[in-house]
């Protein structure tokens, strides 16, 4: 007799529940697993959307459902129904690390909090880069967590291989990733490998420490003229004294231009830093407690994002250009949004300008 599967292939064998999550082509769900009453997160992705790519929902799927590390999401199943794809995955009932910033902890977290996340997340990406991939988008925003406080990276969306047909290459050239925590080599359209992960893991400590990435506040345009032309951002000497001095050398080690000069997953993990680190029940006590439902936390986003584009809106009728809110750092790539930046540059910004080729090229 055939063994039954655990989580079955079709839509008629899950519940769906509330949205927890979306994005500009997927929407997630809290949902059950009918035969088991197993509580799961379904990711349903829209094949028919406009600014759908297959190849890049193909290749997500597929990497979700290979991966076997405690630290990064797996996928338990993926099936089509109709025009959509659904991708069963466990569900972290805590949400994101930005979700729970957002939530309850706006000016960001404690030492010991953030490089016990960070350890977990560089766990999963020695794993990553072991295997020959990079997963290029590295920011709280993709760092889960459970109720019991156990660390997941997820979103592979945007990940790719240095393996082309079993040959190893050199590195990548594409353009991926969300602007504040785009690594210089990248924009700059040079080759690069591993280490863009570990610029963005400096990015995200940074983040996590403040509530949001460095130059979050500035539309997308300035944040790569700034990341291009100015020194890595890091710990401020007089408002982050409060941060060890080992927390401070652990992101310049990751905030370094040069990617020959940037550590590796592996050799950052022995950083003195990651001694700080405590258990999962350490960040459940610390973070957990008072924590909204996602459920709710959707429905409050949702609202707060009205108000906002209503406040962008009554900005721009008043002919007023604005500065992104401090703090909001979800935001994306946004093709069309570079190009109109650009074309307003005004003389002596043509160096970055001629970037724009490289930079809108984009490929699965």
């Amino acid at each position: 007799m055939e063994k039954q599967q655990k989580y079955p292939l079709g839509a008629e064998h899950y519940n769906l529940f509330e949205e927890i999550g979306s994005g500009a082509t997927a929407t997630i769900y809290r949902a059950v697993c009918i035969p088991t009453q197993e509580t799961v997160a379904i990711k349903v992705l829209d094949f028919e959307k406009e600014n759908t790519e297959l190849c890049k929902i193909a290749h997500e799927a597929r990497t979700m459902t290979l991966m076997d590390q405690p630290n990064l999401l797996k996928a338990h199943c993926s099936f089509v129904t109709d025009h959509y794809l659904w991708v069963v995955m466990p569900f972290m009932s805590a949400g994101s690390c930005l979700h729970i910033m957002k939530s309850a902890f706006p000016d960001g977290f404690e030492e010991a909090v953030i490089a016990t996340i960070l350890r977990e997340v560089l766990k999963g990406l020695v794993n990553i880069h072991q295997h020959g991939d990079i997963h290029r988008d590295v920011k709280a925003g993709n760092i889960l967590m459970d109720s019991r406080g156990a660390i997941k990276l997820c979103d592979f969306g945007a990940s790719a291989s240095l393996f082309d047909e079993g040959k190893r290459l050199h590195g990548r050239k594409t353009f991926t990733g969300t602007p504040c925590w785009i690594a210089p080599e990248v924009l700059e359209g040079k080759e690069y490998d591993f280490k863009a992960d570990i610029w963005s893991l400096g990015i995200t400590a940074l983040e996590l420490a403040h509530g949001h990435a460095p130059l979050s506040e500035f539309p997308p345009m300035k944040v790569l003229m700034e990341i291009l032309r100015c020194k890595p951002p890091g710990l401020d000497y007089g408002r982050d004294n409060k941060f060890s001095k080992s927390f401070r050398k652990m992101i310049e080690k990751c905030l370094v231009k040069d990617l020959h000069k940037r550590l590796s997953a592996q050799e950052l993990l022995k950083h003195p830093f990651f001694k700080k680190a405590r258990s999962s029940e350490y960040l459940t006590r610390t973070l957990l407690k008072e924590l909204p439902s996602l459920a709710n936390s959707a429905k409050e986003s949702k609202i707060k994002e009205f108000v906002v584009i209503q406040k962008k809106l009554a900005e721009v009728e008043r002919g007023e250009t604005g500065r992104y809110k401090k703090g909001f750092s979800g935001w994306n790539f946004d093709v069309e949004a570079i190009k109109t930046q650009a074309s307003q540059l005004p003389d002596g910004e043509e160096e970055v300008e001629h970037l724009l080729p490289s930079l809108i090229r984009s490929s699965c």
